[in-house]
Parts: structure tokens; C-alpha cells; sequence
């Protein structure tokens, strides 16, 4: 009995310290929480105060346009009035550098029609964020927006001078027009990085938030845990040790069968695969028989490396913002032929282009993963029995619409086959594929605003086109 209760005696200082683990993990976990929603609030007051700042830059910019032509004092006033909203942000982002939070400031951010309960959180972030890089980086678009809006009232008042003057010309129309033009679109270009910038801050923050939430809640979790097991076994300290002991086991077996059973389902199967080649060719003498085992390892990674790839490639596709630019699509094809040339019997293909069409307008890293996609499938679906291997890129116009065509004379699509290829995790063979590229080209394809059709004939070939638009103007 003595021995059990210097047990006791023993184990009871260890109590408290758990005790005192979990209360420090909640106090910091309502902590960092409490300021990561505050900083996120921030965030989000910083965005909706943008939507008014380039909504009034917008609307200025219109007023002042049709001022131009209609000197209407209507419009005069209405330019004035919805300027005042960038301007004001711009006050209290140079009140804020120069002297912190004051009147001055709190009254720029109103007259930006920021919201008044949102002022604290914008104003407590700006001072306290203010070096931090993703912040910092907005504060410089906001400041490289602030000094076009200058540009455009300093236009503003030559217009209305003019007008006032009666001396506006029709060859001044055109000339403020086209700087009116030049400035909102560099605007908009200020304004969408400035946003773009503060989202990825957003979701660094969230990032790191999360990865805060699970240590912190692991550490809880098992501080609960390690305190539920010592109060049982105060309970039970009065029983047999044998009996304690087998209850131990008892619950020592329990875990371990849990975790074994989501190990096994979690784990993906080339890892499966790698461990077991890795134990036969430890029992293997014959060096060409380990030959062989290292090139399925190989095949092996080749295929998780693949996967990896198709989901980067998806998470791009899902997250990346479409930007339409000036792409060459003899460009992307060059560059797509010369990454696949790795593939197996990929330098036995013969590729021809004919592309009628190069220089067009469209988002780069879409087409970029339409391409790769497509020639990757017609390399991987070749046909090593027929003499020739061929892959033909073709790009025209046609119909009013950009046409990129790729086709080869591989094993073709079976029938059945065909009403499933652009499904999630459907794969001919999971050997080749995925069974995500060509889900991942249909996705792209409908983030183009394009459609794509396939003609394919079992052991003849295939045949996939893309149609790509040819205006995105709404």
C-alpha cells in the first residue's frame, strides 16, 4: 500500500503541469486566433475599401469623359464628387506615413467611404504592418495609384478650364481622352495588384494559422490524453499490476490496430510498390534481374512524379487568376515537345506542326497546360507496333475562332471509353496516366471560355481540337 501511494505522490506534480500545457495552449491559441481575425478583418476592410476606390476612380473617370464631350456641369460635379473618394484613401495613406493615426486620417478613410467600424482594424494594420512585405508591397501600388489620380484631376482642371474658356478644341477631345484612357487602365492594373498582393498575404495568414491550430490543438489533445491516462491509472492503482498492466496493453493494442488501419489506407500505392521492390532486390543476385527492379522503381516514380505534376497543374488551373496576354502557340508547343522528350519512346515520334496561327490573345499558363496535356497523353498512347509514330500540331483559323489540333496515330479510345476521358481519376490505364490530365485540359479549356472535341477510333488514332475565343471582350 505504501508503494502504491508514493505512486500516487509521485505522478501527482505531473498533473499539473498538464494542466497548465492545455491553459497556455488555449490562452495562445486565443490569442493568435484573436489577432489572426483581427488582421484578416483588416484584410478584407483593405479589399472592400478598394472595391470604392476603383469603383470612384471608375466613375470619375466616366464623368470626366462625358464632360469632355457634353460639358454638361452635371457631369463636372459628379466627376469631383466620386474623385474625392481615391483621393481621400490617399490623404490618410500619407497622413498615416508621415504622422500615425489622427482626425485627418480617420476623415480621408470616410470620405473613401470606408466603413466606420472597419477604421480601427485598417488604421491598427497599416501601423503595424506597415514594413511587413505583402503590406508594404500594397501600400506601393496604392501610392503608385494615388500619384495617377493626381494625373487625372490635374487633367480634370485643364479640361474644365478649357471648357470654361470655351476653347476646347476637337483635337484636345482626342488628346484627354486618350490620357484619361491610359490612366484608368494603369489604374486598374495598380488596383488589381494591390488586391492580388493582400490576397496572398490573406492566405499566407490562414496558412500559417491552420498549422498554428493543429499544433496547438495536438498539443492539447494530447496533454488531455497523457491527464486522462494518469487519472486512470490512479483509479486503478489499487488493482493487481498484472491487471493494470493488461489493461495498458489492452489500450496500447487498441491505438496501434487504429493507426495501422489509416496508415494503410492513407499511403499511396507507389510508395506500396518502391517498398516492396526495394525488399526483393535485396534478395536478388542476378544483377540483371535487379536491373530490372530498379527500372520499375524507376516507372514507379515516374508515375507519383506524374501525379505530383497533374496536381500542381490543378491547383494552378483552380487558383491562378486568368490573365489574357499575347502568347505564341509555337512557342508552347516547342517548349511542350522539348519537356516530354523524358517519356518512353517519346524521341521514336515523329512531330510535325502546321501552325497557321501563332500570336494570339489569351491566357498563357491555361494554354500552357492544354498543350503539355495533350501531347503527353498522344506520347504515352502511342502505338509501338505501327512502323511510324506520328503527332501532328495544327493551329488555323477557322469560323471566327482559334483552332489548335492535335493528332496521332496511337491506340486510339475505345468506344466505351469515350463518354468518361475529361471524368476525374478515370485513366484506360493507371499505368500511363493519372486519370487527371485530361480533366485538368477540359477545366482549362472552360477557364478560357473555349470548348474541346475529341474523334478517336480504337488502334487508328485520336484526334483533339481546341477551340480557342478569339475576342474576350464582354
Amino acid at each position: 500500500m505504501s508503494k502504491l501511494q508514493a505512486l500516487k505522490n509521485f505522478r501527482f506534480p505531473n498533473v499539473f503541469i498538464l494542466i497548465l500545457i492545455v491553459f497556455i495552449s488555449c490562452a495562445l491559441l486565443i490569442c493568435i486566433n484573436f489577432f489572426t481575425i483581427k488582421i484578416l478583418s483588416a484584410n478584407r476592410a483593405y479589399v472592400n475599401g478598394e472595391s470604392h476606390y476603383s469603383k470612384g476612380q471608375k466613375d470619375a473617370s466616366r464623368h470626366l469623359i462625358t464632360y469632355l464631350f457634353t460639358k454638361n456641369p452635371t457631369q463636372w460635379k459628379l466627376y469631383l464628387e466620386e474623385l474625392k473618394v481615391p483621393q481621400g484613401d490617399g490623404i490618410a495613406r500619407v497622413t498615416l506615413l508621415k504622422a500615425g493615426d489622427n482626425k485627418i486620417a480617420r476623415k480621408g478613410f470616410l470620405i473613401g467611404r470606408n466603413h466606420e467600424d472597419d477604421l480601427d482594424d485598417i488604421i491598427w494594420l497599416f501601423d503595424n504592418f506597415k514594413h511587413v512585405s505583402f503590406l508594404s508591397k500594397a501600400i506601393d501600388e496604392w501610392g503608385q495609384g494615388d500619384k495617377l489620380i493626381f494625373d487625372l484631376f490635374v487633367i480634370g482642371q485643364q479640361i474644365n478650364a478649357k471648357i470654361e474658356h470655351n476653347i476646347l478644341t476637337a483635337e484636345d477631345q482626342k488628346k484627354y481622352l486618350k490620357q484619361i484612357s491610359s490612366i484608368s487602365d494603369r489604374l486598374t492594373v495598380n488596383e488589381r495588384n494591390f488586391s492580388n498582393t493582400l490576397g496572398e498575404g490573406t492566405r499566407k495568414i490562414k496558412d500559417l494559422l491552420i498549422i498554428t491550430n493543429i499544433f496547438f490543438i495536438l498539443v492539447i489533445v494530447c496533454s488531455v490524453c497523457l491527464y486522462y491516462s494518469i487519472m486512470v491509472k490512479r483509479l486503478l492503482v489499487s488493482k493487481k499490476e498484472i491487471e493494470m498492466k493488461n489493461e495498458n496493453l489492452i489500450t496500447v493494442n487498441r491505438e496501434l490496430d487504429r493507426f495501422v488501419y489509416s496508415a494503410s489506407h492513407d499511403l499511396r500505392s507507389p510508395i506500396t510498390s518502391l517498398k516492396g521492390l526495394i525488399e526483393i532486390t535485396a534478395l536478388e543476385d542476378d544483377v540483371e534481374q535487379v536491373r530490372n527492379y530498379l527500372q520499375m522503381m524507376h516507372q514507379s516514380l515516374a508515375r507519383q512524379d506524374q501525379f505530383i505534376s497533374d496536381i500542381i497543374d490543378y491547383s494552378k488551373n483552380k487558383r491562378k487568376q486568368i490573365i489574357i496576354e499575347p502568347v505564341s502557340l509555337k512557342e508552347l508547343c516547342n517548349e511542350a515537345i522539348l519537356q516530354l522528350m523524358h517519356i518512353e519512346n517519346a524521341n521514336r515520334i515523329k512531330f510535325t506542326q502546321e501552325l497557321l496561327v501563332d500570336h494570339i490573345e489569351s491566357d498563357g499558363l491555361r494554354l500552357k497546360i492544354i498543350i503539355n496535356n495533350l501531347l503527353s497523353n498522344a506520347i504515352k498512347y502511342a502505338d509501338c507496333n505501327k512502323p511510324e509514330m506520328l503527332i501532328t500540331i495544327k493551329t488555323y483559323f477557322s469560323e471566327g475562332q482559334n483552332k489548335l489540333e492535335v493528332t496521332d496515330n496511337g491506340i486510339g479510345i475505345h468506344d466505351d471509353y469515350k463518354a468518361n476521358i475529361f471524368d476525374m481519376y478515370f485513366g484506360t490505364n493507371k499505368n500511363k496516366g493519372s486519370g487527371l490530365g485530361l480533366y485538368i485540359v477540359k477545366e482549362a479549356v472552360e477557364n478560357i471560355r473555349g470548348d474541346i472535341s475529341v474523334f478517336s477510333e480504337s488502334s487508328v488514332g485520336s484526334k483533339f481540337i481546341v477551340t480557342i475565343p478569339n475576342s474576350y471582350a464582354v
